[in-house]
């Protein structure tokens, strides 16, 4: 089908302004750029009843964490979400409208962690972030009023690929229990061959150079991107992971990998929605100011985890 009309028009404007792919700047304008572009898309970010900004031990020094606090009485279920930008670009600003959209919308505390960015720090260094914010939040959200029973992980785009690898890994190193993962158009094959991959090639868009120029930064050698914690679809067991969420865009080189790592869980006994937004590309589900899909698709996420979040409360 076409574009979506509002996402036509936004990508009209990006074409009559003559846009650049961010892997045509330097890392340092990409970042900005980046930034810039989800920040004014986003819309205006919706008041939640408390934030605070504050660092936990990490792998390699302090990590940076933000917590949103819903006005909602506790205990609450706890969301610990990964930001997108293909593990080279994005902070925890990058999903600041997201988080609090998720912590009103799902009635839960919200965790963003500030995981390190490559080429800086190569594969697998922001799984191994990722991972020690969520053991932090396993022993310590109580403190915030979180309930440690009710934990969810989640991530957008490289947030979404290290959500699934902290489930992988999580389950192997016989972790607290997660309750659910919310996967939304995670990168899940770094060898991925597919028909999105060849398809959406369009330098105005996220694309299959897009998609190289991140794995390019993140892996130190190729042979890293067949290891499951960067590949999650190439993991030899799937089963005993957390209920899944997985969402993805119809013009995204990343939709084939993504459905299929949805299919994986399936077949593996993972209790799995997966749902593909069509007429919109990689990236709109940070675009809740913009589109109507984005507003669709966070909402569709929020109901997925109070549904989640309520179900293991009650043990129905």
């Amino acid at each position: 089908m076409p574009f979506d009309p509002q996402f036509q028009a936004l990508y009209d404007q990006r074409a009559a302004q003559g846009g650049r792919p961010l892997y045509s700047m330097t890392l340092e304008e990409a970042r900005a750029a980046d930034l810039a572009a989800i920040q004014a898309d986003a819309g205006e970010p919706e008041p939640v009843a408390e934030v605070l900004d504050t660092t936990v031990p990490g792998p390699d020094g302090p990590l940076p964490i933000r917590v949103y606090r819903p006005a909602v009485e506790g205990p609450l279920p706890v969301l610990v979400y990964f930001f997108g930008g293909g593990w080279t670009l994005g902070s925890i600003e990058t999903s600041d409208a997201i988080c609090r959209s998720l912590a009103n919308a799902a009635g839960c505390l919200t965790i963003a962690v500030g995981y390190r960015l490559a080429p800086e720090h190569k594969f697998p260094a922001a799984v191994d972030d990722c991972y020690a914010g969520v053991l932090w939040a396993a022993e310590h959200v109580g403190r915030y009023g979180g309930d440690t029973s009710r934990i969810a992980v989640a991530g957008d785009s490289a947030g979404g690929n290290l959500a699934a690898a902290v489930t992988l890994r999580n389950r192997d190193a016989d972790g607290p229990a997660l309750v659910a993962q919310l996967l939304v158009y995670p990168n899940t094959d770094y060898l991925a061959d597919t028909d999105s991959r060849r398809e959406n090639t369009d330098p105005l868009l996220f694309n299959d150079k897009s998609v190289h120029w991140y794995w390019d930064n993140y892996l130190a050698t190729a042979e890293d991107g067949a290891h499951p914690l960067a590949s999650p679809l190439r993991a030899a067991d799937h089963s005993g992971l957390p209920p899944a969420l997985v969402i993805t865009a119809e013009y995204d080189p990343l939709r084939d990998e993504g459905e299929q790592y949805a299919e994986r869980l399936r077949e593996s006994g993972v209790a799995v929605e997966s749902v593909r937004y069509p007429g919109v590309t990689h990236g709109f589900f940070t675009m809740a100011g913009t589109l109507d899909a984005s507003r669709r698709a966070l909402a569709h996420a929020a109901g997925h985890l109070r549904a989640v979040f309520a179900t293991d409360t009650t043990g129905a």
